[in-house]
C-alpha cells in the first residue's frame, strides 16, 4: 500500500521549477551552443580547454549560489536523508560510474537530450528510470529496508 503525503504534494511549485529548468537549459543551448549537463560541465573543468574555464565556473557558481541567495528571502525546505554515509558514498560512486558509461548525467540526457530528440538520450533516460525502479523495488520490497 502506498501512503501519499498530500501535504507535500506541490504541483504548482514543481511545474514552475520544471519550466524554469527547461527555459534555463534551452537558453544555455541557444546562447552558448552547449548542453547544460552537469557532469559534462564539471568534467570539463578537470581537463579544460583554453577559454573554457570561466563559463563552467560561472555555471557551477550559479548552482551553488542560487540556494544561498534564496536563503536571503525565504527558508530552504528541510533536507531529510534516510541513509547513512556508507550508502551515500556507494550511491555517489555508482552514479559517477553510470555517468561515465552513459556519456552523461540525468540532466544532460533527460532534460537536454530528450528536448533535442536524441535517440541516445532516450535510451539513457529509459535506462536510468528502469534502474531506479528496480533498485527501489529491491531495496524496499525484497530487502525490506
Amino acid at each position: 500500500m502506498i501512503d501519499i503525503a498530500w501535504s507535500s504534494f506541490t504541483p504548482w511549485s514543481a511545474l514552475i521549477g520544471g519550466v524554469l529548468v527547461g527555459l534555463a537549459a534551452a537558453s544555455f543551448l541557444l546562447l552558448n551552443g552547449r548542453i547544460a549537463g552537469i557532469s559534462g560541465i564539471l568534467g570539463g573543468l578537470l581537463s579544460p580547454s583554453s577559454g573554457d574555464i570561466n563559463w563552467r565556473i560561472a555555471f557551477l557558481a550559479g548552482i551553488i549560489g542560487a540556494p544561498v541567495i534564496w536563503m536571503l528571502v525565504a527558508e530552504l525546505p528541510p533536507i531529510e536523508i534516510e541513509a547513512g554515509y556508507p550508502a551515500l558514498i556507494i550511491a555517489g560512486l555508482l552514479v559517477g560510474i553510470g555517468t561515465r558509461y552513459g556519456s552523461g548525467c540525468t540532466s544532460g540526457h533527460g532534460v537536454c537530450g530528450l528536448s533535442r530528440l536524441s535517440p541516445r538520450s532516450f535510451v539513457a533516460t529509459v535506462s536510468f528510470m528502469f534502474a531506479g525502479f528496480v533498485t527501489v523495488y529491491i531495496i524496499r520490497h525484497v530487502l525490506g529496508v
